[in-house]
């Protein structure tokens, strides 16, 4: 079973768009993307990483948040068409969950944009222990070979400048029962949640910037043997271990797959994972995007520092 993550694609799509629907967080948003000229994101980086996806004949493709730049419907529109004309594969074989962006405002989340334009990224093959979100039914399953490909949402509208993520009660209630259910106990868990599941140290910076209830997820977790826990929301890869009551979780970060950066553990990629047939872990790399030639090559995955 082989696995591509990307996330963070950040695509920006303004045509059409009065200026009336600036006049609230998203002001802030485009004054930031304004001054952070140096590190962009780039479209075209984005196509080239979902060419290559297709071109490494993965089983699955999995996107952990942050499709959108402002939760405009343009946005939406844009990625809709972008998975579908460059990864040549079916929804049954993509799965996507939110991040904060793709809830920017209270508009977004009344009006269901995500679950509106990525439903079919997002169906359950248990969905009787899914909840019904503003952003679609979460937590989903998927089984797939070996694998229980979960879907978490972490995205809840925030105040400006805030980019924090919450799951809620109902989720995490909702999670602990799928964890039990024999059709995903036989398999080897791949969770998807746009935050990490580690915190900053800083107090301040979890509020503003971190997974709220990442305690009670990594709890959730404690009795899983094996799996992985994927996320995206900080732009670098990433990845760091974290023991379970019978065994080991790793959490992986994928980098933005737009961005533009001088730095290899930033600069726009995606990365692959390969399990056995009996689930197991056998590999995990990142491919990562030369700007100047549009080749791809293939690197380590850093860990992280404690």
């Amino acid at each position: 079973m082989r696995i591509a993550h990307f996330s963070d694609l950040h695509l920006l799509a303004l045509q059409g768009v009065p200026a009336y629907r600036f006049m609230n967080k998203r002001f802030t948003g485009w004054v930031n993307l304004k001054a952070k000229r140096a590190h962009k994101h780039r479209v075209g980086h984005l196509r080239a990483v979902a060419r290559e996806i297709a071109r490494a004949g993965v089983d699955h493709v999995v996107i952990t948040g942050d499709l959108t730049n402002l939760a405009l419907e343009p946005e939406f529109e844009g990625v809709r068409e972008l998975l579908e004309s460059e990864l040549g594969l079916p929804p049954s074989h993509i799965s996507a969950v939110p991040g904060n962006h793709d809830l920017y405002t209270r508009g977004a989340m009344r009006q269901q944009r995500f679950a509106t334009y990525f439903r079919d990224y997002v169906t359950s093959d248990l969905p009787e222990l899914s909840r019904d979100l503003p952003v679609g039914p979460f937590p989903f399953v998927r089984l797939r070979g070996p694998c229980a490909i979960i879907g978490l949402s972490s995205a809840v509208p925030r105040p400006p400048l805030v980019a924090s993520g919450q799951l809620g009660s109902a989720q995490l209630e909702a999670l602990a029962a799928m964890l039990k259910h024999p059709e995903v106990q036989k398999r080897t868990p791949v969770v998807l949640v746009h935050h990490p599941i580690f915190n900053p140290i800083s107090t301040l910076k979890t509020w503003a910037e971190g997974l709220w209830d990442a305690g009670p997820l990594m709890s959730a977790l404690r009795a899983v043997p094996h799996g992985l826990v994927l996320h995206g929301h900080l732009h670098d890869r990433r990845q760091r271990s974290f023991a379970t009551t019978t065994g080991e979780m790793l959490s992986v970060g994928a980098t933005s797959a737009s961005l533009e950066h001088e730095r290899h553990d930033k600069m726009a990629g995606f990365n692959l994972y390969e399990f056995d047939s009996q689930g197991r872990l056998a590999s995990l790399e990142a491919h990562v995007l030369d700007g100047a030639t549009g080749a791809f090559h293939v690197r380590s995955i850093p860990h992280a520092s404690m």
